[in-house]
């Protein structure tokens, strides 16, 4: 809990400096550690509990480096000599708890310094997404140069009382599936203030009792955390200020105290009402600094979007509506520049402050937010002659980054969990506009993790809770076909394969053979949260002859027959093609109405969904002869029944299969409409949306440099480069995507059917660029188009 703005500064120069980790000695990565696991004694140990652990170590001067490994559960917030550090861990399971490397020379200087660590531990009431085995603390020195801040019984603990949980009926309140943990109430007067400087006294604080030590993997014979090194980079924070009062009650104020350059004065005995709006979605730590106020009680809520009879409507509007989400809550001592800050991020465009003050009036000095996750640098960029696609593409990207954090979300306000179905987009989407595969990578292997008996990938993960969505195991093996078409690193890939075929072979047992489609299966079929699929879950499903999951099936071996025949696994290569064949073409023979070009949900034929069209296409289920009717139809006829903003990326690429992406530009108008109500990030349906955030949304950040510029990799690796650009009735397109290689960058014009301009590819990169039924070759460098 920092008090001036000057060090939060500091700490977002700091952090960033940090996202590489650090060198791991050898010896720790095969055996038992020295330092132990500690805790707070005479405490719950997987109860709610928030711990404050100190140290001192004397310097006689400051080492060029001095590197120590890190992790907490649940989680950890690091200070050295009084300026935070860095937060984790990344989020894993038991068997992979991620431990950070971090360089402290920067922090450290001659004689005693303090290293101190906030842990806490949310029990029962913790978010979805944490795993968690007991409360603990851990820091390891790299060598033996940095073994004095080894964690052992020279540690000091204190339980803070402070805390407790609050705002835990977020999902009655909401009517809604809201998993994220609770709020904090935290009484001022409880607080330890200064706790993390050098000056605090901490002789009354126990020693910390020690609970065993720490092994990484493939090692241990009575594990508590299996240890891995961290593989993404530290999350980001970034100052970010709140400049809009919506409106007030009970006080008059203005902006100036929110950019501390004054203070605003609540009276004694009196409560006032703030509504804030940061202007768009956000994800953050708020940091609320007050002062005086003993008695005082602030209630901080949180919401994307305000109510109106308990719908939502134009985002930007304010009058006539009323804030309702998660809410935090603080009760000043009365000193001087005492700042909150939750323990975990908050997810707003909207903030309220409720204030009561007691006997003393309570000074507001400032109040603005840390914004924080994945640190994803947008390296792309698209324009056109149609600047409204700008706004698509920054509201997008926002989307997109807002739902990254140590994992891919599917959304930062109700669950932040990572399911395969959300996170194959987002990872396209980052490895196009960022070129940055690390969350990809840690996604991939966090779903291996997640595998069941039976052979499937949980449908998210990490998860403290057990989910199985058969789909959603399918996106997983194609998130490996997807990673071997832009990545060249088949050491990495080769590791999963065994259990691709342990999905694969789940669906091939479930395969009613008298019908040649996939019979009744288990679990949670879903595939869209169409209206017309119960659940998500479309006919068929549950009961058999799914004619859209057995051809998601499809889809799956015809890239797995690719990816097994490109690491040399011929036999099972072709097994998968021979199948994919004889499945899709079952399917086309019982579901398809020639006479409507339609696919049917299921051979009975009662029901028709654009999902079953949009598949049937995608997989080549349909004769090429007739791809392009059953895709009009998909598209132009209402009556069967819609795909939402996550399924339109499938139809978008069944566009491409059929040769119709020129009519993706049309289809923008979804987006378009989202814009239109005030919303900042792509929302997760159609309204009335529970989520205003949700990356599977945030398609056109893909689409427009994969299907508008056409660029896309025509060899595994990217190793070369196919260019078939769809601009629709566009005139005028420019993009550039990072490559492994260096960047691709695209400017084009049409008119009519000409098609004009430049591609620039990096050194060694050849590709070929196509217009209609010509094709002209690229080379590295510059390439001039006339078509």
């Amino acid at each position: 809990m920092k008090r001036t703005f000057l060090s939060l500064l500091i700490i977002v120069t700091i952090t960033t400096s940090l996202r590489a980790q650090g060198p791991v000695d050898k010896r720790l990565l095969t055996g038992s550690w020295p330092a132990s696991w500690i805790t707070c004694p005479q405490a719950e140990q997987r109860g709610y509990g928030v711990y404050h652990f100190r140290k001192t170590i004397e310097l006689a001067k400051v080492p060029a480096s001095f590197n120590v490994h890190l992790s907490a559960d649940n989680r950890y917030r690091l200070f050295v000599n009084g300026r935070a550090v860095c937060s984790g861990p990344a989020r894993g399971d038991l068997y992979n708890w991620n431990f950070e490397t971090v360089d402290l020379a920067p922090y450290l200087h001659t004689g005693p310094n303090i290293i101190a660590a906030l842990v806490w531990n949310m029990g029962e009431h913790a978010p979805v997404a944490q795993v968690s085995n007991q409360t603990g603390w851990l820091m390891q020195g790299d060598t033996e140069a940095e073994y004095m801040v080894n964690t052992n019984s020279s540690w000091k603990v204190y339980n803070d009382k402070a805390y407790t949980p609050c705002s835990l009926d977020n999902g009655a309140r909401l009517h809604s599936y809201m998993v994220i943990g609770p709020g904090d109430q935290v009484r001022g007067n409880a607080y330890p203030w200064n706790w993390e400087q050098a000056d605090y006294n901490d002789s009354q604080w126990l020693p910390a009792r020690g609970v065993t030590h720490p092994v990484p993997a493939g090692y241990g014979s009575d594990n508590l955390w299996t240890l891995t090194p961290r593989t993404i980079p530290l999350m980001e924070e970034v100052p970010e200020s709140i400049s809009i009062i919506r409106r007030t009650r009970g006080i008059d104020a203005d902006t100036q105290w929110l950019s501390g350059r004054r203070s605003l004065e609540v009276p004694a005995h009196s409560t006032a009402s703030i509504l804030l709006d940061q202007a768009h979605n956000t994800v953050a730590y708020p940091q609320l600094t007050v002062s005086k106020g003993n008695g005082s009680s602030i209630r901080l809520t949180y919401a994307e979007a305000l109510l109106r009879n308990g719908q939502k409507g134009n985002r930007d509007e304010a009058d006539g509506r009323e804030i309702v989400g998660n809410y935090d809550i603080f009760e000043p001592d009365g000193g001087n520049q005492r700042t909150f800050r939750p323990l975990w991020v908050r997810t707003y465009r909207y903030l309220q402050l409720d204030i009561t003050t007691g006997n003393e009036p309570l000074q507001l000095n400032r109040l603005y937010g840390m914004r924080t996750g994945y640190p994803f640098e947008e390296k792309a960029s698209f324009s056109s002659n149609d600047r409204s696609l700008t706004a698509i593409w920054e509201t997008g990207w926002r989307t997109a980054r807002l739902c990254a954090g140590e994992t891919y979300f599917d959304c930062p306000y109700y669950e932040q969990l990572q399911y395969e179905g959300d996170t194959r987009i987002q990872s396209l989407i980052s490895l196009y506009v960022a070129g940055d595969d690390r969350l990809m990578r840690k996604a991939i292997h966090d779903f291996y993790c997640s595998r069941v008996p039976e052979g499937l990938t949980q449908g998210r993960y990490p998860s403290s809770r057990l989910q199985v969505i058969p789909p959603f195991s399918l996106y997983w093996v194609t998130m490996l076909y997807d990673y071997w078409m832009h990545r060249k690193d088949d050491a990495f890939l080769r590791q999963y394969l065994t259990a691709a075929t342990g999905v694969l072979d789940w669906y091939e047992n479930h395969i009613d053979r008298s019908r040649m489609m996939l019979g009744a299966m288990p679990w949670w079929g879903f595939i869209d949260w169409n209206t017309s699929f119960p659940g998500g879950v479309p006919d068929g499903a549950t009961n058999g002859h799914s004619a859209v999951i057995t051809l998601q099936y499809v889809y799956t071996l015809q890239q797995a027959a690719a990816l097994f025949g490109g690491f040399g696994r011929t036999t099972e290569a072709q097994h998968y093609a021979q199948l994919a064949q004889q499945l899709a073409a079952s399917v086309y023979r019982q579901c398809f109405d020639a006479s409507h070009y339609a696919m049917a949900n299921t051979p009975e034929k009662k029901s028709f969904s654009q999902h079953a069209g949009i598949m049937a296409v995608l997989t080549g289920a349909v004769p090429a002869g007739q791809s392009r009717q059953v895709l009009q139809r998909v598209i132009t006829d209402s009556t069967i029944s819609q795909a939402t903003f996550y399924y339109r990326f499938y139809l978008t690429q069944a566009m491409k299969k059929a040769g119709m992406a020129e009519l993706y530009y049309s289809q923008l108008q979804p987006w378009r409409d989202m814009l239109k109500i005030g919303l900042t990030t792509f929302a997760e349906n159609p309204e009335p949306t529970r989520s205003d955030c949700h990356a599977w949304s945030a398609s056109p950040n893909y689409d427009f440099l994969a299907t508008i510029c056409g660029i896309m990799p025509a060899q595994p690796g990217f190793a070369r480069v196919k260019i078939a650009p769809a601009p629709g009735a566009l005139e005028e397109v420019n993009g550039t995507m990072p490559h492994p290689q260096g960047n691709i960058t695209v400017s084009l014009k049409r008119k009519e059917k000409r098609i004009t301009g430049t591609v620039i590819l990096p050194k060694g990169l050849t590709g070929d660029f196509i217009w209609g039924n010509k094709k002209a070759p690229l080379k590295e460098g510059e390439t001039a188009i006339s078509l």
